[in-house]
């Protein structure tokens, strides 16, 4: 997969996403200083979420209850997310802060609207939440805009992740497909990242990550362990700003520090192929043995278990040798302690 111009899979390192979703509060102005701490982090990207409230809740007296600020707060499902939209000149404000900022910009579309509202801005993939997951005709839509596609799969039974990943691929193959839990925040015993694993067998030619909506960092870490090759988080300026998803969200120094991880267990995960690293070639020489004179062999002495043996330095005949050297005769004297060269026997 490719997004913006940046790789994403097995050989490259995680593609991280700092999840703005709707902690920019409405404001322009947070959004712009959200870009700033999510580019000082080294995040890859940024992503925002992109709605019409009215378009997707269909109940104006439906409550939601969140707790903010130390405080439990129920309101209006309707009016808490018509606070968090903005107009396609603010997005387009924010695009382009993102572009001076050179970090890559996209954001989930809740409705085809929305992701034409994206494409005109101009976004490099299509992000689906978990909530339309299971919205097989809109996931059909999105399919063929001929986007990279990421899809989480909170909430979901297998079942209904094997449909949203037929739907798609029946006009796009360019798919990522994220472990997620949808509960805010998801508790530790919740987690089940074993998920990674089983997605990574299931879907062996997509690309499988994982949207984090625990607190701290080391789920992070084993996500990235774990082969997730693209890493989501919730992020926030503030855990004390008014608003339902600033408790659970990472600050800007979490951010950070969940960046360092995940690139420190990269290192730490290294390559997959077996052999030696280039630090380890040079111990090999230190540590390894080799074939020499355990005393003193005169010249067509017969070499036996009782004038040679193993010892270090590993820079003459390896032990495997050892055998097929027995029997020999030395072609010249040899002293205790020195490396046996096939050149000075036969």
């Amino acid at each position: 997969m490719n997004i913006a111009g940046r790789k994403i899979g097995d050989k490259y390192s995680v593609f991280i996403i700092a999840e703005a979703g709707i902690n920019h509060n409405g404001n322009v102005d947070i959004a712009k200083k959200m870009i700033d701490t999510a580019k000082n982090s080294g995040v890859d990207a940024i992503k925002f979420q992109t709605f019409k409230a009215e378009d997707f809740v269909s109940d104006e007296k439906q409550k939601y209850t969140y707790e903010s600020r130390g405080k439990k707060v129920t309101e209006s499902m309707l009016k808490m997310f018509e606070r968090y939209e903005f107009n396609e000149q603010e997005w387009r404000e924010i695009a382009n802060y993102c572009k001076i900022k050179e970090i890559i910009f996209f954001s989930t579309p809740q409705n085809m609207p929305d992701l034409e509202l994206l494409i005109k801005i101009g976004i490099p993939a299509i992000k689906v939440g978990s909530d339309d997951l299971v919205n097989l005709p809109l996931l059909e839509n999105y399919s063929k805009k001929n986007l990279p596609m990421i899809i989480s799969t909170g909430m979901a039974y297998e079942s209904e992740i094997d449909e949203a990943i037929k739907t798609v691929e029946k006009n796009n193959k360019n798919i990522a497909i994220l472990h997620c839990i949808s509960t805010y925040p998801a508790e530790i015993k919740e987690l089940n990242l074993a998920k990674i694993t089983t997605l990574k067998q299931k879907y062996p030619n997509y690309i499988i990550g994982f949207s984090d909506h625990s607190q701290g960092i080391l789920a992070a870490e084993i996500s990235t362990a774990l082969g997730a090759k693209i890493f989501e988080k919730h992020f926030t300026l503030d855990n004390n700003m008014e608003g339902p998803d600033h408790r659970f969200s990472a600050n800007p120094i979490e951010l950070k520090t969940i960046v360092e991880k995940i690139r420190e267990v990269e290192k730490i995960l290294g390559k997959s192929e077996l052999g030696p690293t280039s630090e380890e070639i040079k111990m090999r020489k230190i540590c390894h043995r080799s074939i020499v004179a355990s005393k003193n062999i005169t010249k067509n002495e017969i070499l036996t278990q009782h004038n040679i043996s193993l010892k270090r330095p590993g820079t003459g005949l390896p032990p495997k040798y050892f055998k097929e050297v027995l029997g020999k005769k030395a072609k010249k004297d040899i002293r205790k302690n020195e490396l046996i060269n096939l050149e000075e026997i036969y």
